[in-house]
């Protein structure tokens, strides 16, 4: 028993480095697909990237706009946006990610915030909000994976409603 023992332990992690080195592969592949796709007009990986349902949101004159994805394909220039893509980062825990993506033109970059989903054995881009960027200008991110510290405080915790919507 003491020898089946640190072998299955072995076994064990050996699996999840696996399983982790395979949701990276999908990811990055889901993210690429996007980037390829644009910057070539492949509006096949587009689809590939994208829930058929997802939606893309931006600011426009102050007021928030929200385009189907089936529309932002169908609106891809014959030949691509001429764009080089990047893969700034992305996180993931269990079925639920995010990524940021880069796209640089001749005069200006396109940031994308992606939010992702695990549907099935794939991982699709559900949303996606962005905003247009001086080519210089930095992406700020801040975190790191630390846990911020905070004093706790004694709240009273209050009675919850019956139509608080929770």
């Amino acid at each position: 028993m003491k020898k089946v023992l640190p072998i299955l332990s072995l076994v064990v992690a050996s699996f999840t480095a696996a399983q982790a080195q395979s949701e990276d592969a999908a990811i990055k592949e889901t993210l690429q697909n996007y980037i390829d796709g644009g910057a070539t007009g492949d509006t096949a990986s587009l689809n590939r990237a994208f829930y058929p349902t997802a939606n893309l949101r931006s600011l426009a004159n102050g007021r928030v706009t929200s385009t189907p994805v089936k529309e932002f394909i169908g609106r891809t220039p014959k030949g691509g946006a001429n764009w080089t893509g990047r893969i700034v980062s992305y996180s993931y825990l269990g079925t639920a990610g995010s990524a940021v993506l880069e796209m640089q033109l001749d005069a200006f970059k396109f940031v994308d915030f992606l939010s992702l989903m695990k549907i099935g054995n794939d991982w699709k881009i559900v949303s996606r909000v962005f905003t247009r960027a001086d080519k210089d200008q930095p992406i700020t991110s801040v975190g790191g994976g630390k846990a911020a510290v905070t004093q706790k405080k004694a709240v009273a915790k209050p009675k919850p409603k019956s139509d608080d919507g929770w």
